[in-house]
């Protein structure tokens, strides 16, 4: 199967930003995921945050792990540093990257099943060692590379594909972002632009952890299983010579509503999604608040978004270490190596 490039002329009128660059400087390839995903409106959000912060693309150092999100990095910023790692160990590799060159701008990009299974671990001590990054999972409660099974962010009595009623309890990532030390912390839907373009501004602008959710509704798996017109039911009635798959283009998910209200949004299957936005007199600087305010929401059915948490005065890993200003990776011979007279005081510091 072949892809059409993009054309690499832009139109001279083109808007630019405060360095000069037009939002087409950064995009990146075009996208293979199905027609309609969340996931496309998650990597265009991205792309219109950096270009409304004027930041360079060469100085993003984008990392995903595995999974329908972890290939959208490569659908924007083509111009920066790019690194995607084995199933769920983007974290680490990230915090490895932050230590030795803190210079870069880090955005890491995973999904529900990429950071709430495989790879909680890694996101649990990424999270509470405060390393400076933009912390993105693209949540749609399922794998989709593998057929849509749960993922751990399923909610509980959520139907597959194949008509099978979850039965676990699922992960909530917010609450756990809360309780870890994350900095900035918030939600959002990834067919709401107007918060979202915001909100990844303002985690990109942070020192410290910043982690956000964004729903972000998968168009192959949530055809309704009792549908004479899903693809299950056409199998098992049809004499097929060879089976086939077809994902059909489905319309881009936008919702548009104010502050302080509450919106039901049809999904692809036609389920409904409560999302709920936080009021403009929400305080964000109270912990314990905003883990109230999801709990309460919740057990009313209802998804809380928008800023839900956030530490001014934060710092990140490398205040916690106490490192050098510059970064790790440009140090020379005589900053690694002070001499046999201070390599003594330190060993005597340390009896």
């Amino acid at each position: 199967m072949t892809y059409l490039a993009k054309p690499k002329l832009h139109h001279p009128t083109l808007a630019c930003n405060a360095i000069g660059f037009t939002r087409r400087d950064y995009e990146g390839k075009i996208s293979t995921l199905c027609a309609g995903c969340g996931h496309d409106s998650i990597s265009a959000a991205i792309i219109q945050a950096c270009w409304e912060l004027d930041i360079e693309p060469h100085r993003v150092a984008k990392l995903s792990g595995i999974g329908c999100s972890s290939k959208t990095p490569d659908y924007f910023l083509g111009q920066s540093h790019g690194f995607n790692t084995v199933h769920g160990r983007m974290p680490s590799v990230l915090t490895g990257a932050n230590l030795a060159n803190r210079s870069l701008i880090y955005l890491g990009v995973s999904g529900d099943g990429d950071s709430a299974s495989i790879g909680i671990g890694q996101f649990v001590h990424a999270i509470r060692r405060g390393v400076d990054m933009t912390y993105i999972v693209e949540n749609n409660g399922v794998y989709g590379l593998t057929k849509g099974q749960f993922s751990a962010t399923a909610d509980q009595g959520s139907v597959s594909k194949k008509g099978v009623a979850n039965t676990d309890s699922p992960l909530d990532l917010v609450t756990m972002a809360l309780q870890l030390g994350a900095s900035y912390v918030a939600r959002s839907f990834s067919g709401d632009k107007q918060q979202l373009v915001p909100l990844i501004k303002g985690a990109l602008s942070h020192r410290g952890a910043a982690f956000l959710d964004v729903i972000s509704p998968c168009v192959a798996f949530n055809n309704h299983p009792g549908s004479t017109k899903s693809y299950d039911y056409v199998r098992e009635h049809n004499d097929a010579v060879n089976q086939l798959d077809v994902m059909l283009p489905r319309a881009e998910i936008a919702v548009d509503y104010g502050a302080g209200e509450t919106i039901e949004v049809e999904q692809h299957d036609g389920s409904r999604l409560r999302l709920r936005k936080l009021d403009e007199a929400y305080d964000p600087r109270d912990r314990i608040a905003a883990m109230n305010i999801i709990q309460q929401r919740q057990a009313a059915g209802e998804v809380v978004t928008g800023l839900l948490f956030v530490d001014p005065a934060a710092d990140d890993l490398h205040g916690h270490l106490n490192t050098v200003a510059a970064p790790l990776n440009a140090l020379n011979a005589p900053e690694l190596s002070p001499g046999e007279a201070m390599l003594e005081k330190i060993n005597a510091s340390l009896r």
